[in-house]
């Protein structure tokens, strides 16, 4: 049996003090095990919220932002890669993430769920609480799936429907799943109790034989120092299962660095490989549908509160921070864009409005469980202004064509939430702090402080992010070019995507 979570408050690190992030881990029954109802019934929901997100959402808000011509051609790739992300992470994609492997991938012991049935758990941040583990893989699979559909708006408009599949496949295989096990895989918060009682949850995290052998030193150690030491040596052996940034004490409680800084910069990573769009700063590109592109937004944010809210397992008072958290920082981002816009071009936008709502969801999505309110407006705001700087300024410096600025929004505003995370958790000013789970004072809960080492731990994440993305997506688009191709022929693409690759038009 296996330990794997998704969490909020945690513990990671050495072996007397551990730091943590967010995602969580399966086992079969426990005897002491409790399965709530209410926090099944909230994973489910927010499962279906993010599904909602992607499909009709993300299909809706990236189809009504290109051309008309096009239209349909980002619907079926959204909802395409949707589907067989699906069937992928049924395959395989759930088992090396969240398995025990190494630092940087899980194994196969789930190949195609082995060993997965409605008996067997999944834990929350509670100890000795659990949910269905059905419900923590539909959960993430809502995550695997929306992630690489992020990326399509990068290359709209201009690649070949093959050359999508073929590269989405290899990025979500290659770049995804490595980066949900490193950033949230860990044992659980129940591995970390070393005692007979808790032997199913020992033996997951250290295996049979090593847990054994933990528990006889426990027993035979005859003071306080002597079982300190043999506590230390047993934390540090459930450390050696967790990801590699989750040990360093990389906190990302929803995916910015996971989901949005990854998609982002494959995007960038698309747009510079494959060139710009034929017509692009000669005919006009503008959206074809801004009330489609709006509806899909609204969707996308009201999906927000399960992509969000949902990754804290259970339904509490914490969940309903994080729903606020989200609200504020979505609503800050949106009137931070739209003044930012209206000094610099003159008049707000409807556009840039439902723009800055996404950049605003995009960099409270690490932070949310971890910050205060507070702390959540501020990070909306500095979110509106930053990646309207990114959308509009940089983008245009750089030269590049990122169609619908999944850069600029998704990879800018996770760099900035995912950094502005390991400031704000900060309990001194209102954060949410990082639980430790070895306490034996039950009055302490959180682990002390550290800024230098919180935000070198959020630079690990960012950098690693960066860099795993960047070489896997340009190896993919190579492995493409060399059999699919990239981009469609240049008739086909002045003639639009919808006839030349799909054969159907949007509007007749």
């Amino acid at each position: 049996m296996t330990l794997r979570p998704k969490l909020r408050q945690l513990l990671v690190g050495l072996p007397a003090s551990l730091a943590f992030t967010t995602f969580l881990a399966a086992t079969p029954a426990l005897a002491a095990a409790t399965v709530n109802k209410g926090d099944t019934t909230w994973m489910l929901i927010a499962a279906i919220l993010v599904i909602l997100m992607t499909i009709p959402g993300l299909a809706l808000f990236y189809g009504g932002l290109v051309r008309s011509k096009n239209m349909l051609s980002v619907l079926m790739q959204v909802f395409f890669c949707f589907c067989m992300i699906s069937v992928l992470w049924f395959i395989y994609g759930y088992s090396l993430a969240f398995t025990n492997g190494n630092a940087f991938i899980g194994g196969f012991s789930k190949f195609m769920l082995a060993g997965v049935d409605y008996n067997t758990l999944a834990a929350t941040f509670s100890k000795e609480t659990y949910i269905p583990e059905f419900s923590y893989i539909v959960f993430q699979l809502t995550f695997a799936a929306i992630t690489p559909a992020l990326i399509v708006g990068a290359f709209a408009e201009r690649m070949k429907f093959s050359a999508i599949l073929l590269f989405l496949a290899i990025w979500f295989t290659f770049a995804y799943l490595p980066m949900a096990h490193m950033v949230w895989w860990w044992a659980g918060p129940d591995a970390y109790t070393l005692s007979a009682d808790n032997l199913d949850a020992v033996k997951a995290a250290v295996g049979d034989t090593a847990a054994t052998d933990f528990l006889a030193k426990l027993a035979a150690a005859t003071d306080d120092a002597a079982k300190a030491v043999v506590l230390g040596d047993y934390a540090t052996a459930v450390n050696a299962s967790n990801g590699w940034l989750f040990n360093k004490g990389a906190i990302d409680f929803a995916g910015g660095s996971v989901v949005h800084i990854n998609a982002g910069v494959a995007g960038l990573v698309c747009a510079i490989v494959l060139g710009k769009r034929l017509g692009l700063g000669k005919e006009v590109l503008a959206p074809h549908n801004l009330p489609f592109a709006m509806i899909g937004a609204c969707l996308l944010w009201i999906g927000w509160f399960g992509f969000n809210a949902g990754s804290n397992m259970e339904a509490n008072g914490l969940t309903a921070q994080v729903i606020f958290n989200t609200i504020l920082a979505a609503s800050a981002a949106a009137l931070a864009w739209t003044a930012g816009e209206w000094v610099t071009r003159g008049h707000p936008s409807l556009l840039g409005a439902f723009t800055g709502a996404v950049a605003g969801l995009v960099a409270i999505t690490p932070a949310c469980g971890w910050v205060s309110p507070t702390a959540a407006l501020i990070i909306g705001i500095l979110a509106g202004v930053v990646c309207l700087w990114a959308v509009v300024w940089l983008k245009a410096r750089l030269g590049y064509d990122d169609s619908l600025d999944v850069f600029g929004v998704h990879g800018v505003g996770g760099i900035l939430g995912a950094l502005l995370t390991g400031y704000f958790v900060n309990p001194g000013i209102g954060g949410v702090g990082v639980t430790d789970y070895l306490a034996t004072d039950t009055s302490v809960k959180a682990l002390e402080y550290s800024f230098s080492g919180q935000m070198t731990a959020q630079v690990w994440s960012v950098l690693t992010a960066v860099v795993l993305s960047a070489v896997v997506s340009y190896v993919a688009l190579m492995i493409c070019k060399v059999t699919t191709g990239l981009r469609v022929p240049e008739q086909e693409e002045r003639e639009g995507l919808d006839i030349g690759s799909h054969g159907e038009r949007a509007y007749s």
